[in-house]
């Protein structure tokens, strides 16, 4: 696709480099798929938010997910965008989310609007999750199917820190192998099985 009247100032290839070009590159807008190697666009997100990155970003992704669509919502993203919708809706995607507008793909709008509006109905409040950024980080790269040492290299801390919350990770989701885990990760979003 090709927007003359936007600049495109990178590319990256997963999560991790998102953050660091973001970081540098500080864009009006980004545009990232939900599902990324070694970081996912969800928990990228998160990080961009903690380190002051201020930026719209729309979610093009193959999920017709509603709960994937409500957590990028909730983070503050703009837009949320089917991949084979993508052609027909970039554009105004990025259009709508310059002009702080939040634009859902048409085909699961309706049904993310009514369970959001659902939810806060009944807890007065929207979800949140239980796991905290780096239970996250390893829940992904585990289910990626990295090892301890691997994983450990990437997020720069010991094995034995790795162990420790992969472990805290089968506590609070009530999972006992890594098999589990990795299902708990490709149902939730963490990885895809896309590509």
């Amino acid at each position: 696709m090709n927007f003359p009247q936007y600049e495109i100032v990178g590319e990256v290839e997963d999560g991790r480099a998102l953050i660091e070009a973001a970081g540098r590159l500080r864009p009006n807008v980004i545009v990232a798929d939900v599902a990324m190697p070694n970081l996912n666009g969800l928990e990228a997100m998160r990080q961009l938010g903690r380190m002051g990155v201020r930026c719209k970003v729309v979610f093009v992704t193959m999920h017709a997910n509603v709960e994937y669509a409500i957590e990028a919502i909730e983070l503050g993203a703009s837009g949320y965008l089917l991949k084979h919708d993508a052609a027909d809706e970039l554009l105004k995607a990025i259009v709508d989310a310059l002009a702080g507008r939040t634009h859902v793909t048409p085909r699961i709008a309706e049904e993310v609007e009514e369970t959001m509006r659902d939810r806060i109905g009944r807890t007065g409040r929207s979800s949140t999750t239980a796991l905290t950024r780096r239970e996250r980080e390893v829940l992904q790269l585990v289910a990626e199917g990295k090892t301890m040492r691997q994983i450990a290299s990437i997020l720069d801390v010991s094995p034995k820190t790795v162990e420790f919350h992969k472990s805290n990770l089968k506590k609070k989701l009530h999972l006992g192998t890594t098999a589990e885990l990795t299902r708990y990760a490709l149902e939730h979003g963490f990885i895809t099985t896309e590509g």
